[in-house]
Parts: structure tokens; sequence; C-alpha cells
């Protein structure tokens, strides 16, 4: 995934199984990496850190590949995922790094984000529950 000149090496997210999954456990994740959430459509969403050890940043992404949200999500001591962190319009996408990743690379909303590689069309995502 690229962003201006910032480019991520991600897993893919395509299923519920895998997006409730997601980064959950990972006590480190370097820098250049994340995890690329996928849904068949737009729509609001709203993720949380349920499980998550280390702190990260989630950047919402619209069907045009626009970021419409970013926000840096805190781990929780009890890992519960109490707080929910909201795209406040339809995103298609998530994408998730580490945490200061977006600020270190001049990510900001609005900006246009490019597919590398062999990421699949949303077509082939799964529907969320």
């Amino acid at each position: 995934v690229r962003i201006g000149s910032a480019v991520w090496d991600v897993d893919l997210a395509l299923n519920d199984e895998q997006r409730f999954r997601g980064l959950a456990g990972r006590a480190h994740l370097q820098e250049g990496v994340g995890m690329l959430f996928m849904y068949p459509q737009a729509e609001p969403r709203a993720y949380c850190m349920r499980g998550c050890l280390i702190p990260l940043d989630i950047a919402f992404i619209d069907s045009d590949l626009r970021i419409v949200k970013i926000h840096t999500m805190l781990a929780e001591a009890d890992r519960v995922g109490r707080v929910s962190y909201s795209s406040g319009a339809p995103a298609q996408y998530v994408l998730e790094v580490s945490a200061g990743g977006f600020a270190r690379n001049g990510v900001v909303e609005g900006a246009k984000v490019e597919f590398l590689g062999n990421i699949p069309p949303a077509t082939k995502a799964a529907p969320g529950l």
C-alpha cells in the first residue's frame, strides 16, 4: 500500500475471521508493515483495540481510495476494546500500521491511497456481519 512516498507491506483481512483477529496479540509491528482490512462495499465502520498489545494508527479509506479518517488507537490495559474508533463516513478499506507511522510519513486525511502488488479487488472480500 502506498500513500504519498510511504509504502507499507500489508497482510490482508478479507473475511470476518481475519478482520476479527486483525493485529491482536502482536507484541511488535515493524515500521513499513501493516494490515489492510477489505470489505466488498463502503459503509460507516468502527474498530476497537480488543486483544491488541501495541498502539496502532488506523486509516479509514473510502471506495475512491481516499483517507476519510485517521486515529491513533491506544492499547487498553485490560485488552477488552472499550474505546471505539469510527470512520465518520463510509469506508471500504481500513489500514492499520504502527502508531505514529502516518505522522512520520506525512499521511493526512484526504490523501490518496494506491494498492500495489497482488492486492485483490474488494469484490473478493467477504461481506461483514
